[in-house]
C-alpha cells in the first residue's frame, strides 16, 4: 500500500522531530523511489503464519502478499487489475542461508470481452431492455425490447463481467519448477463497482480454490479490503497524535481495547491481494511437521515483484516486453525498508537479495530513528546503545521466534515463522503477537491482525529488551487497534473489497470509530 506497517512507524517516529533530517520525512508511503513510480509493482504487505481455517486438518501455512496501494474503490471505468507484466513471487527459505529453496510464482492474463462498452464491469438485476421509445441503430432498425444493460454480475462467466483476469501458480523447488493447478482455471476476483452492477460477495466466494493436483493447497487472487490501518494524518502531521490517545502514549485500558481511539485513515481502500495456503510439509526443509523446538521448523518468508528486462513502446500499438526478469521490490518484514533503511539506499534494498543483506547490517543494529525517538522526547523515550543485539530476532534465525540452537543465517530482512507454533484461537489472540504474550503473533510470522505499527513502533524504542520494557516505550501507538472491517476468520482471511458507490473512508469528528461504532473520532 502507499502506506504500509513499515511505513506507519517510519512516519509516526520521524515526523516526530522537525529536526530530523527532511529527505527521511518524504519517504513515507511507498518507501522507495523506485515504487514511487511504478504503483502496481509496489508491494504492500506480506503475510505468513500458521493457518486457523478449521477446513486445514493438518498444520498449513498462510501467505498474503499484497500490491498496489490505497486503490479507491470508486476510480473505474477500468478498476485496478494485476498487471500481466509482472512476476509476482512469494519465497520460502528453510535452511537459514537467505536464499529461495521453494518459492510460489503467479502470471495474470487480462481478457476484455466487452470492447464497445464504456466500462469494463457493467449489470443490473436481471438486465435493462431498451425501452418504447430507444433510439434505432446506426441502419434505421428498431432497438425496442434489446438488451442494453446485461444481468447483474454474480459469477465469473456474467455477461457483464467485461474484463477478466485469469493466473497461473508455479512452484519452484531447488531450481525445478511445478505449474500447481494443471487443467484448472483461477479467476482473480475484480474490484467491487457497487451492489447493482456485482454481487462481489459471490465473486470472492468463487474465487477462493482448492488445487486439484497438489492436495491440501487453495489459492485465491483479488480486489480486496486493504487489510492495514493507522492514523495516517495523525502521524504526517508531524506527529500530530489525538490528544484521546495522549499524543500516541496509550493508557492501558486503551492499549487492551479492541476498537480504535483515532481514524483509520486506510478506510475504505482496495489493494491487490494474492494468497496461497499450504500444509507445512511443503515448507520445511525435512518436509515433516518439526515441533516449535526443532531446529528445522522456522522458515524465512519475504515477497518480490519483477519486471521484463526490456519494455519497448510501441503507440499506438501495445507495448512490447522481453528479456530476463529484473526485481522491482521485496519485502519481509513489515518495517525494514521504510523504518531502517536510509533513503539513499531504498532503490538498492528493493532490488537486491536478502542473502546480501550484510551490506545494509549498519542500519539494522543502529537505527537512526531510534536516536530520534529518544531527541524529539527529551530523553522520555530512552533506547538501547547499538549495536542493536535486541533487533536480531527480526533480522536472524533467533529465539524467541526460533529454537534455540537454530543456525542463525546472515543477516536479512525475511519474516521468521515458527511452523510448529499452533495458531493461537482468534479469540484468545493479542493485536501486539509476542509483545502480548501471544506466540503465534509478529513478529512470529505476521497475521492480518497483528497491530505492526504499534508492536514496530515499540520494538524501535527497544522493548525486545527487558530493560527497555517499560513505560513510555512499552505504550507507544496511534490508536487505531483494528482494522476498519472485520477479517474472515477462513482462508483466505481478508475482507472484502469496499464498493465503489458505498465506500465509506472514517474521518475525523465522525460519530464512530470503530466499523461505524464505538469512540468518536476525535478531531
Amino acid at each position: 500500500m502507499l502506506f504500509t506497517k513499515k511505513t506507519a512507524v517510519a512516519g509516526v517516529i520521524l515526523s516526530v522531530s522537525l529536526a530530523a533530517p527532511g529527505n527521511l520525512f518524504a519517504a513515507n508511503h511507498r518507501e522507495a523511489p523506485i515504487t514511487a513510480l511504478d504503483h502496481k509493482a509496489d508491494i504492500t504487505d506480506v503475510f505468513a503464519f500458521r493457518s486457523y481455517d478449521p477446513a486445514d486438518s493438518t498444520p498449513h501455512v498462510t501467505m498474503i502478499l499484497c500490491v498496489d496501494p490505497l486503490l479507491e474503490p470508486a476510480n473505474g471505468p477500468n478498476w485496478f487489475p494485476f498487471d500481466p507484466d509482472i512476476l509476482y513471487t512469494i519465497n520460502i527459505d528453510n535452511d537459514e542461508d537467505a536464499l529461495p529453496e521453494v518459492s510460489f510464482q503467479f502470471r495474470f492474463t487480462t481478457q476484455q470481452t466487452l470492447p464497445g462498452v464504456f466500462q469494463v464491469y457493467v449489470g443490473a438485476g436481471s438486465g435493462i431492455n431498451a425501452p418504447t421509445n430507444a433510439p434505432k441503430d446506426s441502419q434505421g432498425h428498431s432497438t425496442v425490447g434489446k438488451p442494453v444493460i446485461p444481468p447483474q454480475i454474480t459469477s465469473f462467466s456474467s455477461p457483464g463481467l467485461g474484463q477478466r483476469q485469469t493466473y497461473t501458480v508455479t512452484m519452484v523447488t531447488n531450481g525445478v519448477s511445478k505449474q500447481i493447478g494443471q487443467g484448472q482455471t483461477f479467476f482473480a476476483v475484480p474490484a467491487n463497482p457497487g451492489p447493482r452492477t456485482m454481487n462481489y460477495n459471490d465473486l470472492f466466494n468463487a474465487g477462493i480454490y482448492t488445487v486439484g493436483d497438489t492436495p491440501g493447497v487453495r489459492v485465491f487472487a483479488g480486489t480486496v479490503d486493504d487489510p492495514f490501518w493507522i492514523d495516517l494524518g495523525g502521524a504526517f502531521d508531524s506527529l500530530n497524535l489525538r490528544a484521546m490517545v495522549g499524543g500516541g502514549v496509550l493508557t492501558p485500558t486503551q492499549d487492551a481495547s479492541p476498537t480504535n481511539f483515532a481514524p483509520d485513515f486506510v478506510s475504505g481502500y482496495a489493494v491487490n491481494a494474492i494468497a496461497i495456503d499450504v500444509p507445512v510439509t511443503m515448507l520445511t526443509s525435512t518436509g515433516n511437521i518439526e515441533p516449535a523446538t526443532s531446529t528445522n521448523a522456522t522458515i524465512g518468508v519475504w515477497a518480490t515483484t519483477s519486471r521484463p528486462r526490456l519494455t519497448v513502446r510501441r503507440s499506438p500499438l501495445p507495448a512490447e516486453s522481453s528479456g530476463a526478469w529484473q526485481q522491482v521490490q521485496r519485502m519481509g518484514n513489515p518495517l525494514i525498508n521504510e523504518l531502517i533503511i536510509g533513503t539513499g539506499s531504498k532503490d538498492r534494498f528493493s532490488m537486491d537479495q536478502p542473502a546480501n543483506d550484510s551490506q545494509f547490517a549498519s542500519f539494522f543494529l543502529d537505527p537512526l530513528l531510534a536516536r530520534v525517538l529518544n531527541a524529539a522526547t527529551g530523553g522520555a523515550v530512552k533506547v538501547p546503545d547499538p549495536p542493536r543485539t535486541d533487533l536480531l530476532p527480526l533480522v536472524t534465525f533467533a529465539p524467541p521466534i526460533a529454537a534455540p540452537g537454530t543456525t542463525s543465517g546472515p543477516v536479512a530482512d525475511m519474516l521468521r515463522l515458527n511452523t510448529g507454533v499452533p495458531p493461537t484461537p482468534v479469540a484468545s489472540a493479542s493485536r501486539l503477537g509476542l509483545l502480548g504474550g501471544d506466540p503465534a503473533g509478529y513478529p512470529n510470522g505476521r497475521r492480518l491482525y497483528d497491530d505492526v505499527t504499534d508492536i514496530s513502533l515499540r520494538a524501535v524504542a527497544g522493548v525486545f529488551n527487558p530493560s527497555f520494557n517499560v513505560a513510555p516505550n512499552n505504550r507507544l501507538g496511534d490508536g487505531v487497534n483494528v482494522n476498519d472491517v472485520p477479517y474472515r476468520t477462513t482462508f483466505p482471511y481478508l475482507a472484502n473489497a469496499p464498493s465503489g458507490r458505498d465506500r465509506r473512508h472514517l474521518d475525523p469528528g465522525e460519530p464512530g470509530c470503530t466499523m461505524g461504532a464505538g469512540n468518536p473520532c476525535p478531531q
